[in-house]
């Protein structure tokens, strides 16, 4: 037979691995989009959508002013003048590790204000590169407080402190986070904040509240797609990054190697491009609505949201002082399956929202094109609807009338 075998014995070998039965896309996708109103991802506008459809050379003059600009107008959405704003191939949670990985290594003690999955997920992070972690655990549904974190500051000689603006998971607000980063400069702690879900969407001022590191999604408040993140690195902690001496175990999350491609103009890896095409296109969105409006817009959104789930006989999640307008957490009804309901939203109304970690609760964001007035009238209609079908008793007409008459106040600004 020689060295190799015939083809008509290969073709005939019950060991060839053949192709799989063709299933065209379409196939699998629903006929009709989903109205995505969940914890993220976001809808996002045409321009963004035309923005991902385009694939130029990572490398280049083109590229280049694409990610200038990038970083200039993430500047103004960070509020920060740091030069140092860095892309993640990746989600959010590349995002995070890349800010951990900078920050943290064997021996560092690590301070993590865990209000739930997420913030705990940096905990998990920090241990996972040889931290030394102090999990400060707040009780469900509540915000951190700044007298007792400065307490434990005070005692514990920390390194680094982690904490989430906003928790998507259990929609929880840490609305003291301004007063725990200034703290935690003044004790000489650097701080790592999760944005994720609350960038663009609500207040935070880099460098006025003294915050080292801010970590971002693309796919949430900013309204971009999954799997391009931003960074941004205050001036004050890039030298700690640049000195450092002990080995870093990740090379795509290194930030010094990052720096050659985002600052430098050089290579790294070929990068995400038309994901940063996308970023870009919402990053100029943001900043042609400009902040305080926008933060305005989700405001109203959030709170007429609220209120319309109030009216209709339902109660919120979180008390106000602590909850998180960007994600809106629900309590379900007493013997009402959640499941059933979510299933009945995405199947009959085509409209999808998020449940929970564990939790009896589901979740409707409030982000980036989420608040939209269309968009909220048909995610109350099919919420209240499916809730109905599933044996709820609620009062929907009222829910839809609250609902019409807290937006008509600002109708130019929600449209």
């Amino acid at each position: 037979m020689g060295a190799y075998a015939p083809l008509d014995h290969i073709l005939t070998n019950n060991s060839l691995i053949l192709p799989p039965a063709d299933l065209p896309l379409d196939n699998i996708l629903p006929d009709e989009p989903l109205l995505l109103m969940g914890a993220g991802p976001v809808p996002v506008s045409q321009k963004v959508a035309s923005a991902n459809s385009v694939v130029i050379n990572h490398l280049g003059e083109t590229m280049n002013k694409v990610i200038e600009r990038v970083r200039l107008m993430a500047q103004y959405v960070f509020q920060t003048r740091s030069q140092h704003i860095l892309g993640v191939a990746g989600p959010g949670s590349a995002a995070m590790e890349m800010a951990i990985t900078n920050l943290v290594w064997p021996g560092r003690k690590v301070l993590c204000i865990n209000n739930g999955f997420f913030s705990a997920r940096l905990a998990e992070m920090a241990t996972r590169v040889g931290g030394e972690v102090t999990l400060h655990t707040l009780p469900e549904g509540q915000g951190a407080d700044a007298a007792q974190v400065e307490k434990l500051l005070v005692e514990g000689d920390f390194d680094v402190i982690t904490l989430v603006q906003g928790e998507t998971s259990n929609t929880v607000w840490n609305d003291q986070l301004a007063q725990i980063t200034q703290l935690a400069r003044q004790h000489g702690v650097l701080s790592i904040v999760d944005a994720v879900c609350t960038l663009s969407t609500m207040p935070l001022n880099m460098d006025e509240w003294q915050v080292d590191v801010v970590i971002t999604g693309g796919q949430k408040g900013l309204a971009s797609i999954p799997g391009v993140s931003l960074i941004a690195f205050s001036e004050h902690v890039w030298p700690e990054i640049v000195n450092r001496i002990a080995p870093m175990p990740h090379w795509c999350l290194d930030a010094r190697l990052a720096l050659q491609f985002w600052e430098e103009k050089g290579y790294h890896y070929t990068a995400p491009v038309s994901g940063i095409l996308a970023l870009h296109e919402a990053l100029r969105q943001v900043c042609l609505e400009t902040l305080d409006r926008r933060f305005e817009r989700h405001l109203v959104c959030s709170q007429a949201l609220q209120a319309a789930i109030e009216a209709m006989g339902l109660q919120l999640f979180v008390a106000p002082q602590s909850r998180l307008n960007s994600v809106v957490g629900i309590c379900l009804p007493s013997g009402v399956d959640g499941k059933k309901v979510l299933s009945t939203m995405s199947n009959l109304y085509k409209v999808e929202i998020s449940g929970s970690f564990g939790l009896p609760i589901v979740r409707i964001g409030q982000m980036g094109e989420q608040s939209r007035a269309h968009n909220l009238y048909r995610t109350l209609h099919a919420f209240g609807m499916s809730l109905k079908s599933n044996g709820a008793q609620i009062d929907l007409p009222a829910g839809m009338s609250s609902l019409e008459r807290e937006l008509d106040v600002k109708e130019a600004l929600t449209a």
